[in-house]
């Protein structure tokens, strides 16, 4: 059985990790009401070099593992540069436009095509609203858990 569906495993597990770091390799302009995005219940997924994935944000303050969200706007798609992990408390931030969003959850919607990372920000923008670009470094910044 899935230990966070369990309630055997509950929150972010205590740890240190890596920043994962990609590049944008799609700007989305897009806005969802009632999507209904199943957010699964554990609190990282792996990723792999050079694997694609979707960013979504939404400004549902509500929104965490296990939960459904509707209100969302597309960020884009971007590629990774290393292995590493992504985890709910994550910080995600681009050098030319700052911070825009903390993971919240992770859709599994459209797998094994593709993974749907979704962020919380007070202001749901897409990618184009914030300016994103082609190419933009993005950064998913580890958030230890202890000192």
């Amino acid at each position: 059985m899935e230990p966070y569906e369990t309630g055997k495993a509950i929150g972010r597990s205590p740890s240190i990790k890596t920043s994962v770091t990609g590049n944008v390799v799609v700007v989305l302009d897009t806005y969802r009401d009632g999507r209904q995005l199943a957010l699964i219940h554990p609190y990282s997924r792996c990723v792999r070099a050079a694997d694609v994935h979707e960013l979504i944000i939404t400004d549902d303050a509500s929104a965490k593992p296990g939960v459904t969200v509707d209100r969302v706007a597309g960020v884009g798609f971007m590629t990774f540069d290393m292995s590493g992990v992504v985890m709910v408390g994550d910080k995600l931030t681009c050098p030319r436009l700052g911070s825009f969003g903390v993971v919240v959850g992770f859709d599994l919607a459209h797998d094994p095509n593709h993974m749907n990372i979704v962020l919380y920000d007070t202001t749901r923008a897409s990618g184009r609203a914030l300016g994103l670009e082609l190419g933009d470094e993005l950064c998913f910044e580890a958030q230890p858990t202890w000192d």
